[in-house]
């Protein structure tokens, strides 16, 4: 079901967004040289994520999802398995319960997540694989968060502004809402982002992440 209460009606000039060249190319350098980084520091962190997952029930360790991403695109993103095996078929049966507005499944007590995966969403730890996804160029450490393909089928053509960048591991509604808003707010605060985004606010928006994995802002 689409949200049409929108808390302001931004429109974005994609060609604009596309001549962005200057700071793209040095946002990619920024994204390899980052998550380049990121990987070889938390190697052991990783190690030690991993053997905790396996430890509750003895199941895989990444969980690997079908997203959208820029223009559409699809790809495969990598993440830290938080849910119990097989917690996808239980989705439909879940969906009344849903907590957020929007064309979004959300629920603060979701019975298909693990006791460990609970603390990795809190944390946002689980996340921490998708540095892979930014290397091989699919996502960038700033931007929207790549959707469901079943989202997207519910997006108005105002909601699709947000793919016209590339998606991002953290970005100005993770670093600062969370789950506080729903849907539309959430859209809102991606499309002030790609307005203004530059390297200053890519750097603003990563500070602000690691504060909210210090003191979680609502995670779930």
């Amino acid at each position: 079901m689409k949200n049409n209460n929108r808390i302001k009606d931004t429109r974005i000039n994609k060609e604009f967004i596309d001549n962005q060249h200057t700071y793209m190319f040095f946002k990619r350098i920024f994204d390899i040289l980052l998550s380049l980084i990121g990987l070889i520091i938390l190697a052991i962190p990783c190690l030690i994520i991993s053997l905790f997952i396996f430890a509750c029930d003895r199941g895989p360790v990444f969980y690997t999802q079908e997203r959208v991403g820029k223009d559409g695109k699809r790809f495969k993103i990598y993440k830290f398995r938080s849910m119990y095996v097989d917690a996808d078929k239980l989705l439909e049966k879940l969906k009344e319960k849903n907590e957020v507005t929007g064309p979004m499944f959300k629920m603060k007590n979701d019975p298909r997540v693990t006791s460990v995966g609970r603390f990795l969403r809190k944390t946002s730890l689980d996340e921490l694989p998708q540095l892979l996804n930014v290397l091989r160029g699919d996502m960038s450490l700033v931007g929207p968060r790549p959707p469901l393909p079943s989202e997207v089928e519910e997006y108005s053509e105002y909601d699709k502004q947000r793919l016209w960048v590339v998606p991002g591991c953290t970005g100005l509604w993770q670093a600062t809402e969370r789950n506080n808003v729903g849907f539309a707010e959430m859209v809102e605060l991606d499309l002030k982002y790609i307005q203004k985004r530059s390297l200053f606010l890519d750097a603003k928006i990563i500070f602000l992440t690691f504060l909210v994995i210090i003191h979680p802002n609502g995670a779930y």
